[in-house]
Protein backbone atom coordinates (compact mmCIF):
# COMPACT_ATOMS: atom_id res chain seq x y z
CA UNK A 1 0.00 0.00 0.00
CA UNK A 2 1.38 3.38 -1.00
CA UNK A 3 1.27 6.18 1.56
CA UNK A 4 2.07 9.77 0.55
CA UNK A 5 1.79 13.23 2.14
CA UNK A 6 -1.17 15.42 1.12
CA UNK A 7 -0.56 18.59 3.13
CA UNK A 8 -1.47 19.93 6.55
CA UNK A 9 -4.93 20.35 8.08
CA UNK A 10 -5.94 23.70 9.64
CA UNK A 11 -5.03 22.42 13.11
CA UNK A 12 -1.50 21.57 11.96
CA UNK A 13 -2.08 17.82 11.70
CA UNK A 14 -0.42 16.02 8.79
CA UNK A 15 -2.74 14.72 6.09
CA UNK A 16 -1.81 11.64 4.08
CA UNK A 17 -3.11 9.67 1.11
CA UNK A 18 -3.37 5.88 1.15
CA UNK A 19 -3.55 4.11 -2.21
CA UNK A 20 -5.43 0.80 -2.16
CA UNK A 21 -5.06 -1.55 -5.14
CA UNK A 22 -6.11 -5.07 -6.10
CA UNK A 23 -4.92 -7.61 -8.65
CA UNK A 24 -7.57 -6.47 -11.13
CA UNK A 25 -5.91 -3.04 -11.27
CA UNK A 26 -8.71 -1.24 -9.40
CA UNK A 27 -7.33 1.64 -7.34
CA UNK A 28 -8.88 3.66 -4.51
CA UNK A 29 -7.12 6.71 -3.06
CA UNK A 30 -8.24 7.65 0.46
CA UNK A 31 -7.10 10.44 2.76
CA UNK A 32 -7.29 10.59 6.55
CA UNK A 33 -8.76 14.11 6.26
CA UNK A 34 -12.51 13.50 6.40
CA UNK A 35 -12.06 9.90 5.23
CA UNK A 36 -12.34 11.33 1.72
CA UNK A 37 -12.17 9.04 -1.29
CA UNK A 38 -9.99 11.14 -3.61
CA UNK A 39 -10.13 8.80 -6.57
CA UNK A 40 -11.50 5.46 -7.68
CA UNK A 41 -10.21 3.93 -10.90
CA UNK A 42 -12.26 1.06 -12.36
CA UNK A 43 -12.32 -0.52 -15.85
CA UNK A 44 -14.93 -0.16 -18.59
CA UNK A 45 -16.15 -2.99 -20.81
CA UNK A 46 -12.96 -2.68 -22.93
CA UNK A 47 -10.65 -2.77 -19.95
CA UNK A 48 -9.93 0.96 -19.98
CA UNK A 49 -9.57 2.47 -16.54
CA UNK A 50 -10.96 5.82 -15.47
CA UNK A 51 -11.57 7.70 -12.25
CA UNK A 52 -15.31 7.58 -11.45
CA UNK A 53 -15.55 9.92 -8.43
CA UNK A 54 -15.58 13.71 -8.35
CA UNK A 55 -13.12 15.70 -6.26
CA UNK A 56 -9.98 17.82 -6.20
CA UNK A 57 -6.29 17.30 -6.96
CA UNK A 58 -5.12 18.97 -3.75
CA UNK A 59 -6.08 19.30 -0.11
CA UNK A 60 -6.55 23.03 -0.70
CA UNK A 61 -9.59 22.31 -2.86
CA UNK A 62 -11.32 20.37 -0.09
CA UNK A 63 -10.44 23.03 2.49
CA UNK A 64 -11.70 25.92 0.34
CA UNK A 65 -15.05 24.60 -0.82
CA UNK A 66 -16.40 21.11 -1.22
CA UNK A 67 -19.99 19.81 -1.34
CA UNK A 68 -18.87 16.74 0.66
CA UNK A 69 -16.98 15.23 -2.32
CA UNK A 70 -15.95 11.69 -1.28
CA UNK A 71 -16.39 12.42 2.41
CA UNK A 72 -17.19 10.33 5.45
CA UNK A 73 -20.21 12.09 6.97
CA UNK A 74 -21.28 12.30 10.63
CA UNK A 75 -22.31 12.46 13.39
CA UNK A 76 -25.57 12.72 11.52
CA UNK A 77 -25.70 12.29 7.76
CA UNK A 78 -28.53 14.26 6.12
CA UNK A 79 -30.70 16.94 7.79
CA UNK A 80 -32.09 17.65 11.22
CA UNK A 81 -34.93 20.19 11.20
CA UNK A 82 -33.93 23.64 12.46
CA UNK A 83 -30.88 22.10 14.14
CA UNK A 84 -32.96 21.02 17.12
CA UNK A 85 -34.03 17.81 18.81
CA UNK A 86 -35.06 16.64 22.26
CA UNK A 87 -33.59 13.48 23.74
CA UNK A 88 -34.70 12.02 27.08
CA UNK A 89 -36.40 15.32 27.88
CA UNK A 90 -33.28 17.40 27.21
CA UNK A 91 -33.34 19.89 24.28
CA UNK A 92 -30.25 20.17 22.07
CA UNK A 93 -29.32 22.86 19.57
CA UNK A 94 -27.03 22.22 16.58
CA UNK A 95 -25.57 24.49 13.93
CA UNK A 96 -27.89 25.47 11.08
CA UNK A 97 -25.58 25.16 8.09
CA UNK A 98 -28.16 24.39 5.38
CA UNK A 99 -30.62 27.23 5.39
CA UNK A 100 -32.64 26.83 8.58
CA UNK A 101 -31.57 23.20 9.02
CA UNK A 102 -28.60 21.19 10.24
CA UNK A 103 -26.80 19.15 7.56
CA UNK A 104 -24.18 16.37 7.65
CA UNK A 105 -22.90 16.96 11.18
CA UNK A 106 -22.65 20.75 11.18
CA UNK A 107 -20.02 23.37 10.52
CA UNK A 108 -17.18 20.96 11.32
CA UNK A 109 -18.58 17.51 10.85
CA UNK A 110 -16.65 14.28 10.45
CA UNK A 111 -15.80 15.31 6.87
CA UNK A 112 -13.56 18.11 8.20
CA UNK A 113 -11.51 16.34 10.87
CA UNK A 114 -8.31 14.31 10.69
CA UNK A 115 -8.92 10.65 11.45
CA UNK A 116 -6.34 8.25 12.85
CA UNK A 117 -5.54 5.85 10.00
CA UNK A 118 -4.25 2.29 10.24
CA UNK A 119 -3.65 0.45 6.93
CA UNK A 120 -4.08 -3.32 6.70
CA UNK A 121 -4.02 -6.26 4.30
CA UNK A 122 -5.86 -9.54 4.81
CA UNK A 123 -7.55 -12.35 2.87
CA UNK A 124 -10.40 -10.01 1.89
CA UNK A 125 -8.18 -7.32 0.37
CA UNK A 126 -6.44 -4.19 1.56
CA UNK A 127 -7.86 -1.26 3.42
CA UNK A 128 -7.79 1.40 6.04
CA UNK A 129 -9.21 1.60 9.56
CA UNK A 130 -10.17 5.19 10.40
CA UNK A 131 -10.81 6.20 14.01
CA UNK A 132 -12.07 9.47 15.46
CA UNK A 133 -13.15 10.41 18.98
CA UNK A 134 -15.78 13.15 18.90
CA UNK A 135 -15.89 14.92 22.28
CA UNK A 136 -19.04 15.57 24.28
CA UNK A 137 -20.70 18.71 22.94
CA UNK A 138 -18.91 18.78 19.60
CA UNK A 139 -21.19 20.58 17.13
CA UNK A 140 -23.84 20.49 19.88
CA UNK A 141 -24.17 16.70 20.07
CA UNK A 142 -24.27 14.99 23.47
CA UNK A 143 -21.77 12.33 24.52
CA UNK A 144 -18.23 11.38 23.64
CA UNK A 145 -18.59 9.27 20.51
CA UNK A 146 -15.84 6.89 19.42
CA UNK A 147 -16.25 6.15 15.71
CA UNK A 148 -14.37 3.55 13.71
CA UNK A 149 -14.86 3.17 9.96
CA UNK A 150 -13.12 0.51 7.90
CA UNK A 151 -12.65 0.89 4.14
CA UNK A 152 -11.77 -2.36 2.33
CA UNK A 153 -10.99 -2.78 -1.37
CA UNK A 154 -11.64 -6.46 -2.13
CA UNK A 155 -10.15 -8.70 -4.78
CA UNK A 156 -13.48 -8.79 -6.64
CA UNK A 157 -13.71 -5.01 -7.12
CA UNK A 158 -15.89 -4.02 -4.21
CA UNK A 159 -15.45 -1.16 -1.76
CA UNK A 160 -16.76 -2.22 1.64
CA UNK A 161 -17.58 0.32 4.34
CA UNK A 162 -17.91 -0.98 7.90
CA UNK A 163 -19.08 1.55 10.48
CA UNK A 164 -18.86 1.14 14.27
CA UNK A 165 -19.45 3.57 17.13
CA UNK A 166 -19.90 3.68 20.90
CA UNK A 167 -20.92 6.53 23.19
CA UNK A 168 -20.95 7.47 26.87
CA UNK A 169 -24.26 9.41 26.56
CA UNK A 170 -27.32 8.87 24.40
CA UNK A 171 -26.79 10.61 21.04
CA UNK A 172 -28.05 10.46 17.45
CA UNK A 173 -25.71 8.66 15.02
CA UNK A 174 -26.17 8.28 11.26
CA UNK A 175 -22.88 7.72 9.44
CA UNK A 176 -22.59 7.56 5.66
CA UNK A 177 -20.24 7.94 2.71
CA UNK A 178 -20.79 10.87 0.34
CA UNK A 179 -18.87 10.13 -2.85
CA UNK A 180 -20.19 11.69 -6.05
CA UNK A 181 -20.05 9.21 -8.93
CA UNK A 182 -19.92 9.54 -12.68
CA UNK A 183 -19.42 6.06 -14.13
CA UNK A 184 -18.56 7.54 -17.54
CA UNK A 185 -15.54 9.06 -15.82
CA UNK A 186 -14.81 12.14 -13.75
CA UNK A 187 -15.42 15.27 -15.83
CA UNK A 188 -17.13 13.33 -18.64
CA UNK A 189 -20.42 15.26 -18.65
CA UNK A 190 -23.72 14.82 -16.88
CA UNK A 191 -25.09 11.66 -15.29
CA UNK A 192 -28.61 11.84 -16.76
CA UNK A 193 -28.02 8.82 -19.01
CA UNK A 194 -27.06 6.52 -16.15
CA UNK A 195 -29.67 3.76 -15.85
CA UNK A 196 -30.76 3.23 -12.25
CA UNK A 197 -32.69 0.47 -10.49
CA UNK A 198 -33.62 0.99 -6.85
CA UNK A 199 -34.93 -1.71 -4.52
CA UNK A 200 -37.44 0.70 -3.01
CA UNK A 201 -41.25 0.69 -3.00
CA UNK A 202 -41.45 3.90 -0.97
CA UNK A 203 -39.59 7.17 -0.53
CA UNK A 204 -39.47 9.97 2.05
CA UNK A 205 -41.29 13.07 0.74
CA UNK A 206 -39.88 16.43 1.86
CA UNK A 207 -40.94 20.02 2.35
CA UNK A 208 -39.29 22.92 0.44
CA UNK A 209 -36.43 22.95 2.99
CA UNK A 210 -35.79 19.21 2.42
CA UNK A 211 -37.19 18.10 5.79
CA UNK A 212 -39.40 14.96 5.79
CA UNK A 213 -43.16 15.41 5.94
CA UNK A 214 -43.37 12.42 8.28
CA UNK A 215 -44.80 9.88 5.84
CA UNK A 216 -43.31 7.11 3.70
CA UNK A 217 -44.91 7.46 0.28
CA UNK A 218 -45.55 4.76 -2.33
CA UNK A 219 -43.42 5.35 -5.46
CA UNK A 220 -46.12 3.99 -7.79
CA UNK A 221 -47.07 6.52 -10.43
CA UNK A 222 -44.35 8.98 -9.36
CA UNK A 223 -40.96 9.98 -10.85
CA UNK A 224 -39.44 8.14 -7.88
CA UNK A 225 -40.36 4.69 -9.18
CA UNK A 226 -37.00 3.12 -10.10
CA UNK A 227 -38.07 -0.45 -9.43
CA UNK A 228 -37.40 -1.13 -13.10
CA UNK A 229 -34.29 0.24 -14.86
CA UNK A 230 -34.71 3.83 -16.06
CA UNK A 231 -32.34 6.69 -16.85
CA UNK A 232 -31.86 9.33 -14.17
CA UNK A 233 -32.83 11.99 -16.68
CA UNK A 234 -35.96 10.27 -18.00
CA UNK A 235 -38.37 11.95 -15.56
CA UNK A 236 -36.23 14.46 -13.68
CA UNK A 237 -37.80 17.36 -15.57
CA UNK A 238 -41.41 16.37 -14.91
CA UNK A 239 -43.77 18.76 -13.17
CA UNK A 240 -43.80 17.26 -9.69
CA UNK A 241 -43.93 18.92 -6.28
CA UNK A 242 -41.31 16.61 -4.80
CA UNK A 243 -38.90 17.19 -7.68
CA UNK A 244 -39.42 20.93 -7.17
CA UNK A 245 -38.74 20.64 -3.45
CA UNK A 246 -35.50 18.75 -4.05
CA UNK A 247 -34.62 20.62 -7.27
CA UNK A 248 -34.37 17.14 -8.73
CA UNK A 249 -33.69 13.88 -6.90
CA UNK A 250 -32.49 14.60 -3.36
CA UNK A 251 -34.61 12.15 -1.41
CA UNK A 252 -34.20 9.19 0.87
CA UNK A 253 -35.66 5.98 -0.54
CA UNK A 254 -37.02 3.28 1.76
CA UNK A 255 -35.25 0.05 0.90
CA UNK A 256 -37.20 -3.18 0.60
CA UNK A 257 -35.42 -5.29 3.20
CA UNK A 258 -37.66 -8.31 2.63
CA UNK A 259 -38.05 -8.82 6.37
CA UNK A 260 -34.26 -8.77 6.83
CA UNK A 261 -33.82 -5.58 8.86
CA UNK A 262 -30.17 -5.01 9.68
CA UNK A 263 -28.96 -7.55 7.11
CA UNK A 264 -27.06 -6.87 3.90
CA UNK A 265 -29.60 -6.47 1.07
CA UNK A 266 -29.70 -4.92 -2.40
CA UNK A 267 -30.18 -1.15 -2.53
CA UNK A 268 -29.28 -0.05 -6.06
CA UNK A 269 -27.97 -1.07 -9.47
CA UNK A 270 -26.49 1.61 -11.74
CA UNK A 271 -25.39 1.13 -15.36
CA UNK A 272 -23.55 3.68 -17.49
CA UNK A 273 -24.44 2.47 -21.02
CA UNK A 274 -21.59 3.99 -23.04
CA UNK A 275 -18.82 2.41 -20.94
CA UNK A 276 -20.70 -0.59 -19.56
CA UNK A 277 -19.60 0.25 -16.04
CA UNK A 278 -21.93 -1.06 -13.33
CA UNK A 279 -22.13 -0.17 -9.66
CA UNK A 280 -24.25 -2.33 -7.37
CA UNK A 281 -24.90 -1.35 -3.76
CA UNK A 282 -25.85 -3.62 -0.87
CA UNK A 283 -26.37 -2.30 2.65
CA UNK A 284 -27.61 -3.13 6.12
CA UNK A 285 -29.21 0.34 6.32
CA UNK A 286 -33.00 0.90 5.94
CA UNK A 287 -32.63 3.80 3.51
CA UNK A 288 -30.46 5.51 0.92
CA UNK A 289 -30.30 9.16 -0.08
CA UNK A 290 -30.38 9.44 -3.87
CA UNK A 291 -28.95 12.79 -4.97
CA UNK A 292 -28.65 13.83 -8.62
CA UNK A 293 -26.08 16.61 -8.24
CA UNK A 294 -28.70 19.35 -8.45
CA UNK A 295 -26.59 22.00 -6.73
CA UNK A 296 -23.48 21.60 -8.87
CA UNK A 297 -23.50 24.81 -10.89
CA UNK A 298 -20.21 25.08 -12.78
CA UNK A 299 -18.51 27.12 -10.06
CA UNK A 300 -16.28 24.26 -8.87
CA UNK A 301 -13.15 23.20 -10.78
CA UNK A 302 -12.09 19.70 -9.87
CA UNK A 303 -9.47 17.15 -10.80
CA UNK A 304 -7.41 17.89 -13.91
CA UNK A 305 -9.36 21.12 -14.39
CA UNK A 306 -12.75 19.43 -14.77
CA UNK A 307 -15.61 21.88 -14.29
CA UNK A 308 -18.52 20.35 -12.41
CA UNK A 309 -21.68 21.59 -14.04
CA UNK A 310 -25.28 20.83 -13.13
CA UNK A 311 -25.80 17.09 -12.50
CA UNK A 312 -22.26 16.02 -13.42
CA UNK A 313 -22.27 13.57 -10.50
CA UNK A 314 -24.72 11.61 -8.35
CA UNK A 315 -24.54 10.31 -4.80
CA UNK A 316 -26.14 7.26 -3.20
CA UNK A 317 -25.69 7.57 0.55
CA UNK A 318 -26.74 4.51 2.54
CA UNK A 319 -28.23 5.66 5.86
CA UNK A 320 -31.17 5.98 8.22
CA UNK A 321 -33.86 8.49 7.33
CA UNK A 322 -33.42 12.29 7.57
CA UNK A 323 -34.55 14.09 10.72
CA UNK A 324 -35.16 10.82 12.55
CA UNK A 325 -34.55 12.38 16.02
CA UNK A 326 -37.69 14.47 15.38
CA UNK A 327 -39.69 11.76 13.61
CA UNK A 328 -40.86 9.13 16.14
CA UNK A 329 -42.37 6.92 13.41
CA UNK A 330 -38.96 6.51 11.69
CA UNK A 331 -36.41 3.85 12.71
CA UNK A 332 -34.43 5.19 15.66
CA UNK A 333 -30.94 6.65 15.24
CA UNK A 334 -30.29 7.00 18.98
CA UNK A 335 -27.20 5.20 20.29
CA UNK A 336 -27.00 4.65 24.03
CA UNK A 337 -24.14 3.74 26.39
CA UNK A 338 -23.36 0.03 26.25
CA UNK A 339 -24.79 -0.29 22.73
CA UNK A 340 -22.80 -0.68 19.51
CA UNK A 341 -23.65 1.16 16.31
CA UNK A 342 -22.84 -1.14 13.39
CA UNK A 343 -23.51 -0.69 9.69
CA UNK A 344 -22.10 -2.16 6.49
CA UNK A 345 -22.41 -1.04 2.87
CA UNK A 346 -20.83 -2.69 -0.19
CA UNK A 347 -20.31 -0.87 -3.50
CA UNK A 348 -19.36 -3.46 -6.14
CA UNK A 349 -18.06 -2.50 -9.59
CA UNK A 350 -18.33 -4.60 -12.74
CA UNK A 351 -19.08 -4.24 -16.45
CA UNK A 352 -22.02 -5.11 -18.68
CA UNK A 353 -22.10 -5.86 -22.42
CA UNK A 354 -19.31 -6.13 -24.96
Amino acid sequence: MERTPFGTAPGGQPVEVYTLTNRQGVEARVTNYGGIILGLRVPDRHGRFDDVVLGYDSLAGYLAESPYFGALVGRYGNRIARGRFTLDGQPYTLATNNGVNHLHGGLKGFDKVVWTAAPFENDQGMGLVLTYVSPDGEEGYPGTLTARVTYTLTGDNALVFDYHATTDKATPVNLTQHSYFNLAGDGKGDILGHVVTLNADRFVPIDPTSIPLGELRDVTGTPFDFRRPIAIGARIGQEDEQLRNGQGYDHCVVLDKGGKAGELTLAAHVLEPTTGRVMEIHTTEPGMQFYSGNFLDGSLKGKKGAVYHHRHGFAMETQHFPDSPNQPSFPSTILRPGEHYRSRSVYRFSVSGS
